[in-house]
């Protein structure tokens, strides 16, 4: 699509418009995946809080190394 726009662009004689739309279609692109990326990361630690998910994993290991090293039950409950 963008390299049939840049030869109908270029066959027209509008090499400054083709080259133009190329480099802005890059751009709105690499920030369009930027957004995406920082919108998903927002969505995965928003989770994780809300869910206390991270309080969650360290209570379980806190039990896994409690067993490992200390041989005793834990009598937490998280």
């Amino acid at each position: 699509m963008i390299i049939l726009t840049l030869i109908k662009n270029f066959v027209l004689g509008n090499i400054a418009r083709a080259i133009r739309w190329f480099f802005i279609s890059k751009i709105f692109n690499f920030i369009k995946k930027t957004v995406l990326i920082l919108l998903g990361a927002v969505a995965v630690l928003f989770v994780v809080y809300f869910w206390n998910l991270d309080q969650k994993l360290l209570g379980w290991a806190y039990k896994q190394v409690n067993l490992i090293f200390d041989r005793k039950k834990v009598d937490q409950v998280f």
